[in-house]
């Protein structure tokens, strides 16, 4: 299937009024026209704010409800768009910023780090990532390469704060 060059033009009219489409669509971060799994990382940010209190086994298991659900959000949309990974999906890019944020950083710049780590990652593919995303089909494809792009990014904060946050704080 080919993927889109332009996201506005291929959504069919009312196409976000769906509810799955309007969830695996980021809440309509994913529609913007360039760069939208970055627009769809960001908008991931304020909703972690709202979960990112909870002690670590809830948060763990509202980050596993929002992957196990994105399988099906994202297969749904990919299927009624007729391409295998539309870039617009982004509900994939919020799960993977979830666990990339699941050290619960308190100050900004852990926010920032995690957000540049989960794009690089994301962006660059490197293996297994790219490994899994041409092997993995449907919704668990799509969710699949962000997950454990997220999870690089996880242990890479990890590292920072054992091995060189202790020597600058």
């Amino acid at each position: 299937m080919q993927e889109p060059d332009n996201i506005q033009a291929i959504l069919p009219p009312g196409f976000l009024f769906n509810p799955v489409h309007l969830l695996a669509f980021g809440f309509g971060s994913g529609a913007m026209p360039k760069a939208p799994g970055t627009w769809g990382s960001l908008a991931a940010i304020p909703i972690w704010y709202t979960f990112a209190w909870t002690p670590p086994l809830a948060y763990w298991l509202i980050v596993l409800a929002a992957f196990v659900v994105g399988i099906w959000l994202c297969g749904k949309t990919a299927d009624d768009l007729k391409v295998h990974d539309h870039g617009g999906i982004v509900w994939d890019e919020f799960v993977g910023m979830w666990i990339a944020l699941g050290l619960f950083p308190g100050e900004i710049y852990g926010v920032l780090m995690a957000f540049m780590l989960f794009r690089l990652f994301d962006v660059l593919k490197p293996w297994p990532i790219n490994w899994l995303d041409a092997r993995m089909p449907g919704g668990l494809g799509i969710m699949f390469d962000d997950v454990v792009a997220g999870g690089m990014a996880l242990a890479c904060l990890w590292a920072i704060d054992l091995w060189i946050m202790p020597f600058i704080v």
